[in-house]
């Protein structure tokens, strides 16, 4: 898992800024059976995320490259501006935490945790960002547009494809599937060269109540501290 940490962080990190809270407008995804509209489905999810101080969900994480499968889970918890924080437990637990100033990754059987400032964060999965903070669908991803070729993981929701902008070397193609409430249920990140990593989100609670202290992180004692990037 420590090998697509190094790739980093920068872009979710920045993409999760301070934005003045949206109205909230209620904008109803067209069902299955009907012909959507991509700008349509993309406003009401801008719509739904913007508004958001704070998002909790339960998240699998799934790698696939190099003639390998690797999941892990845990919970996430974003808040603005720019807090994050990945609690693995499944099938090691691991954490990488970030109070939007700086950012660790800390695995407690290496009794090793890694620092590096949030500003000099590199991400290929800046669609992660999309979960919370100010987002506009049509601007972040090139080619935003309906993915009729993809099955859906549930009946009723729908599923965009796009490129990130500026990462068009990189990542070859996003999936989003959204449910019929403009909730993210899974991001796909199809790198250039193969390797694929796949997010699903569930039990999502919105505006949970979050206390600054848990995206601040404590180096327990007897463990190393290694600064300037997350990689090995």
């Amino acid at each position: 898992m420590l090998g697509t940490w190094r790739k980093s962080i920068k872009m979710r990190i920045r993409l999760h800024s301070d934005i003045a809270a949206l109205c909230l407008t209620a904008i109803l995804l067209p069902s299955a059976g009907l012909a959507a509209d991509v700008k349509t489905v993309a406003a009401a999810i801008d719509t739904h995320y913007n508004h958001l101080h704070s998002l909790q969900a339960e998240f699998v994480e799934t790698y696939r490259g190099s003639g390998m499968e690797r999941t892990e889970s845990g919970t996430l918890w974003l808040k603005k501006p720019g807090k994050m924080r990945w609690e693995y437990r499944s099938p090691r637990a691991k954490l990488f935490v970030s109070d939007g100033k700086d950012a660790w990754f800390y695995v407690p059987d290496d009794r090793q945790a890694r620092k590096t400032s949030a500003k000099k964060l590199e991400d290929i999965r800046s669609p992660l960002a999309f979960l919370l903070g100010k987002t506009k669908l049509e601007k972040e991803l090139q080619g935003l547009s309906l993915a009729r070729d993809k099955e859906p993981l549930q009946p009723g929701n729908i599923v965009l494809r796009g490129v990130p902008q500026g990462l068009s070397d990189r990542i070859s193609e996003i999936l989003i599937e959204v449910t019929p409430e403009h909730q993210i249920a899974r991001i796909v990140i199809q790198e250039a060269d193969g390797p694929s990593t796949e997010y699903r989100f569930g039990e999502m609670k919105e505006d949970a109540p979050m206390k600054d202290a848990e995206f601040q992180f404590k180096v327990p004692a007897g463990t190393e501290t290694v600064e300037g990037g997350l990689g090995p």
